[in-house]
């Protein structure tokens, strides 16, 4: 019996989602975008380690791109990236858990991406204290 392109295709990416690592990674962008630098401060790991993991994400077609000046941005090619990974661990006894909470925050302090560089951290109660009518106030 000759193996289809479709059996190929969905072969392939579970081939790639098969390492823990690459999951972690497919939740930690979650719904938004990321740049090499907000993985490294987020997960722990060199530069060079992440950016292997996501360039075979990519080559998958699970992550596509997004280019600003010097950084490179990415975000899933297609949301139900997450369900797949939620029915893997229905399908392995783990339950049906809500993945919402694996989004990466909007910035880190410790990232330099100009997604994070011009923000600051601000506490609730801080918050109604500021005037949040100029312009320039980043919450």
């Amino acid at each position: 019996m000759k193996t289809t392109r479709y059996e190929k295709k969905a072969g392939k990416i579970f081939s790639v989602m098969g390492n823990p690592f690459r999951i972690k990674l497919l939740l930690t962008i979650g719904r938004g975008e990321a740049c090499v630098c907000h993985l490294k401060a987020l997960l722990g790991k060199r530069q060079a380690f992440i950016s292997q993991h996501l360039m075979a994400l990519r080559k998958a077609g699970l992550l596509e791109t997004r280019r600003e000046g010097k950084y490179v941005y990415y975000h899933l090619s297609n949301l139900d990236t997450l369900d797949v990974i939620r029915k893997a661990g229905v399908v392995a006894g783990l339950g049906d858990i809500a993945l919402d909470n694996f989004e990466s925050p909007d910035f880190l302090p410790t990232c330099p991406c100009p997604k994070c560089a011009n923000k600051t951290i601000v506490r609730v109660s801080e918050i109604k204290k500021m005037d949040t009518t100029k312009k320039d106030v980043q919450v």
